[in-house]
């Protein structure tokens, strides 16, 4: 089992596998500091950028096959590894782009949703991002960041339907208080082998607490939040207090003891998604929560809107027709789509569109999926580098695609391709009514054509030789 990630660093909230969030400057926490949120949901914010409505389009529409490489599909090394990197629970949002424009602010004018790597932001370089944690479960601290996608019912805003989804997720999400604490797993230091049994077991245990606290405010028998306080999060304070002293006793038998986690103890209340902030913006620790160009319902540029978290990121590597890939090499920068397509033309831009259960086929438009299906982004990443460059002056000659066969271009070795596949819960009447739409650079109005993806591979040698492994020998790897 791979090592715990030191800690990380930057402004953004941090997750592990269960709803554990904080600030991320937030980390100097009193173990008995306890703060109780209770913003109220800021569900459907007065829109005056939506979709045109000729974006949009029936999938029963677009006929089987259309944007999907077949002969891809049904070449190659069989194999895949598929890496659970979560679905941005500690809603780690910018509108940054360390690759395509390094250390500007507020570059890409639209917000990313990321996965991955924890402190990826506009100056983030090879020494920051080896340093900092993961959302990933294998440790894997790889960079995967993509334009969020927003509800936006415009003037319907003034008198929003009870089911209408929050930000932070689906139409079906049950608003109420919920208990999050900051979380530990990311901020250990190297665990010795020798240790990661008891560590794991501890952090296990974390998980079951947080689940529990949740479970009796849910059950509604705690009518105020000093009720609350009193029932539930003094008792799990001194339960958390507890597991992380074993958590770091663990390790400090064989290694140098932490010292940084019994701040981590203190929990705080959130209500319908608003992540523990409150004050006019700030979180729990009283700092600024507001980025660089980004207000403080998270809109920036002409985007607007309610953000929707995915119900699923599907990271996976896959041969991409090849008989056999070679490895990437750790810090490789890759664009998928383009994200100013209207402008540079479309040689780079790819159809992403389409529904669960209808993967034969890809369109440049919104989906109107059928009821029962959900709409889906597929992003299939460029699989041929030079063996060269990490990256190029216009990102994107040092890494090209393969062609139908999976053969690349003289001079190019076949390397995993990544694929990322995104599965939204948007009502099926807000699709009807083109009411959704992908965060974009202004001058490209919405328009799903502009749809992109990026990543940094940040994987350490030996994890990226096991996934160059499981392709070439065909097993199917999930980590």
């Amino acid at each position: 089992m791979p090592r715990k990630t030191s800690p990380a660093t930057g402004r953004h909230r941090i997750t592990r596998r269960t709803k554990i969030a904080t600030g991320g400057l937030a980390l100097a926490l009193a173990v008995g500091g306890i703060v109780v949120a209770t913003t109220a949901g800021r569900t459907g914010q007065a829109s005056a950028d939506p979709a045109d409505a000729s974006f949009f389009l029936d999938i029963a529409k677009v006929p089987a096959g259309v944007n999907v490489n077949k002969a891809v599909q049904q070449k190659g090394a069989r194999g895949t590894f598929t890496v659970d990197c979560g679905r941005n629970e500690n809603q780690h949002f910018n509108p940054d782009n360390f690759i395509a424009q390094p250390g500007v602010k507020n570059g890409a004018q639209h917000l990313h949703d990321y996965v991955g790597n924890l402190s990826t932001n506009a100056d983030s370089n090879n020494k920051s991002l080896v340093k900092a944690g993961t959302t990933c479960k294998n440790g894997d601290k790889s960079a995967y960041f993509w334009p969020v996608v927003r509800i936006d019912t415009g003037d319907e805003a003034k008198n929003p339907p009870a089911t209408q989804p929050d930000r932070a997720g689906s139409a079906k999400d049950k608003a109420s208080a919920q208990v999050d604490c900051p979380d530990v797993a990311s901020k250990l230091p190297d665990v010795p082998d020798q240790a990661m049994d008891e560590v794991n077991r501890n952090l296990d245990l974390l998980d079951t607490q947080i689940a529990e606290a949740n479970k009796r405010i849910a059950n509604g028998d705690l009518k105020t939040p000093q009720d609350i306080q009193n029932a539930v999060v003094g008792p799990l304070k001194d339960k958390r207090t507890a597991t992380i002293d074993r958590i770091a006793i663990a390790i400090g038998r064989r290694a140098a003891k932490p010292t940084n986690l019994g701040g981590l103890a203190a929990c705080v209340l959130k209500q319908n998604g608003q992540g523990g902030l409150d004050n006019g913006g700030q979180n729990s620790a009283g700092q600024a929560a507001e980025l660089p160009g980004v207000n403080d319902k998270n809109e920036v540029a002409g985007n607007d809107g309610e953000i929707q978290r995915v119900r699923s990121a599907t990271i996976t590597f896959t041969s991409g027709g090849a008989n056999k890939v070679v490895a990437m090499p750790q810090f490789l920068r890759i664009l998928y789509g383009d994200a100013k397509q209207s402008t540079n033309g479309p040689a780079n831009a790819r159809p992403s569109w389409t529904c669960t259960g209808f993967e034969d086929r890809l369109t440049d438009h919104y989906p109107i999926c059928p009821q029962g299906s959900r709409v889906e982004r597929i992003h299939a990443f460029p699989n041929c580098w030079d063996g060269k460059n990490i990256d190029s002056a216009n990102h994107r000659t040092h890494i090209v695609f393969a062609d139908q066969q999976g053969k690349c271009p003289q001079g190019f070795q076949n390397v995993p391709q990544l694929v990322i596949k995104l599965v939204y819960d948007i009502p099926h009447d807000i699709q009807v009514k083109g009411q959704y739409k992908v965060d974009a650079f202004p001058q490209e109005s919405h328009n799903p054509r502009s749809d992109h993806d990026d990543f940094a591979n940040v994987m350490g040698q030996r994890l990226m030789n096991q996934v160059v492994n499981c392709i070439n020998t065909g097993k199917r790897c999930s980590q």
